[in-house]
């Protein structure tokens, strides 16, 4: 009895250790703060959606983050439900239109064209179901078959509240993320709120940097061209700009495109 009591500290000792490390992006994180939903004034609009199997809790994930209350009862997702979480961070006001998706498969015929324009796609699986991470295959394999190729991909372990049930390790978790060229990992909680919110002011200073970041390499391409137009030279070879393809980031209900970083920070 004893010993079993060391060994379930111990274990949570460890997670807590693991929490701390895989929390670090908040040290780099800037200020945010969550707005009402009655906001009408934002300066970026994303689409995020969340998707894998069933019961894995990405509608606890996303009312704990717009609602900040916990789910006591399962109930299926049919079709898909929509919520928006309204972020101020770095002085632009950033509204989140988050699009919990189904898991059933009999529901999934339903919800591919809730892929379209999604700035970034939320796998999550959970920590106690071996299946729910051997089918993320299955949804990176969705992702690619209904969406832009360069769309941001977070992956999310969820349930990390249930440290004597886990079966999927912190490290292997992250080690697919990493071959698979991901673009985050963190794991959560639902039923405390670990990581939930810093996770989604994650994804929103991600997708604003990337807007901002395009914003400017646009107003210097125009620049150049404006110069380059009223240059008068002699005897020298002209050309037309031709502009880049639309990117993948959604702004102001443009679609915009940019390459992948890496996933783990």
């Amino acid at each position: 009895m004893f010993y079993n009591i060391i060994i379930i500290l111990c274990v949570k000792i460890l997670n807590y250790i693991i929490f701390n490390i895989m929390s670090e992006y908040s040290d780099s994180l800037p200020k945010y703060e969550i707005l009402s939903e009655e906001t009408t004034n934002f300066d970026f609009n994303y689409k995020i959606i969340l998707i894998g199997d069933s019961n894995v809790g990405k509608s606890c994930l996303t009312v704990r983050a717009t609602k900040n209350t916990f789910l006591n009862f399962y109930t299926p997702t049919v079709g898909f439900e929509f919520f928006n979480l309204i972020i101020n961070i770095k002085g632009k006001n950033i509204k989140l239109q988050i699009w919990d998706t189904c898991g059933q498969e009999k529901f999934r015929s339903l919800i591919n064209n809730f892929y379209h324009k999604a700035s970034l796609a939320i796998i999550v699986y959970s920590i106690d179901n071996e299946k729910s991470f051997e089918h993320i295959e299955h949804w990176l394999n969705e992702i690619k078959s209904n969406t832009i190729p360069d769309i941001k991909i977070f992956l999310i372990g969820n349930k990390m509240d249930l440290v004597d049930l886990r079966k999927i390790k912190t490290e292997k978790a992250k080690r697919f993320c990493e071959e698979r060229g991901l673009d985050y990992f963190i794991e959560t909680s639902a039923k405390n709120g670990e990581n939930v919110i810093n996770t989604f002011a994650y994804a929103a200073n991600l997708l604003l940097e990337e807007s901002l970041k395009y914003q400017k390499i646009n107003k210097d391409k125009v620049k150049i061209n404006e110069n380059i137009n009223n240059k008068k030279t002699d005897n020298c070879l002209s050309f037309d700009y031709v502009e880049d393809e639309p990117r993948n980031i959604i702004l102001d209900n443009n679609s915009t495109k940019e390459k992948k970083k890496k996933c783990c920070k």
